[in-house]
């Protein structure tokens, strides 16, 4: 690869990096806001590297020249003709191996994304390609507080519908956020939460299922009321993760978007 291209590649890449992660939140659509000072780091070294590539690649090509007028007179000797043709840069003759591959310029067009055009944020269409993050086994459960409605996160109440015996959840009025994810057949829709790890490459949902309300628009963030939908048998596997909705709101995405979290308090 040339080194324009590599300097080009650079620079754009860093400045990219710096767009996502520092000018604006755009990195937060993919990645944990604990990872954005290791992308700012990054788009600076990115950055400082193509510049000190291009200043170099001056410098040797400004040599070069003063080196090319200081051997001129040399050009009509008698070793002028005797010597075979050379490249440029190695002195040797034979193939030009600095054309640049054409697959290779396919490498502009993620550092040209970052800069012009962000992909949106993982939403339902990913969340509706994915089964339901399996919750961890859990023996015993603490009193649940006396608020209602009672705030909790989606995980806490996948738990507790299909863990505790005790049905500490039953008949009490609960509050959830997340996004909206429609789903087939009409009727009902899933409450979602994606959970990255690290970044959106480890993405995993953990869904509640909503009946009762009309199915806002997908990808909408929303804050719903209601009680648990019976089916099954509560505190085991064969209840069904689901909520009989009472107020449907829709809320702004909070800044832990990519975490189970507690709903923010209305108002």
């Amino acid at each position: 690869m040339r080194r324009p291209l590599q300097v080009t590649l650079l620079v754009l890449s860093g400045l990219g990096l710096l767009q996502a992660s520092l000018f604006t939140d755009l990195c937060l659509r993919y990645v944990k806001p604990g990872m954005r000072p290791l992308l700012i780091l990054s788009g600076f070294v990115l950055l400082v590297l193509g510049i000190v590539e291009a200043v170099a690649r001056e410098g040797r090509k400004e040599r070069g020249h003063g080196h090319g007028h200081g051997h001129g007179h040399g050009q009509h000797g008698g070793h002028a003709h005797g010597a075979g043709p050379q490249d440029d840069e190695g002195g040797h003759h034979g193939h030009d191996h600095s054309a640049i591959p054409r697959v290779a310029w396919l490498l502009l067009f993620p550092a040209l994304s970052l800069l012009f055009y962000a992909p949106p944020a993982l939403g339902a269409y990913t969340a509706a390609r994915q089964p339901a993050k399996a919750v961890p086994e859990q023996d015993s459960f603490d009193p649940l507080p006396g608020t209602s409605p009672l705030p909790i996160t989606l995980t806490d109440f996948t738990t507790r519908v299909q863990q505790d015996r005790s049905l500490a959840i039953k008949g009490r009025t609960v509050e959830m956020s997340g996004l909206v994810t429609p789903v087939s057949g009409g009727g009902s829709w899933d409450l979602t939460r994606i959970i990255i790890s690290c970044c959106a490459a480890d993405a995993q949902s953990v869904k509640v299922r909503i009946y009762g309300s009309s199915v806002p628009p997908a990808n909408t963030w929303v804050s719903v009321t209601g009680n648990w939908h019976p089916g099954g048998r509560l505190g085991t596997k064969s209840a069904p993760v689901a909520l009989d909705a009472q107020t449907v709101k829709k809320i702004q995405r909070p800044s832990n978007g990519y975490q189970d979290a507690l709903p923010f308090p209305s108002g």
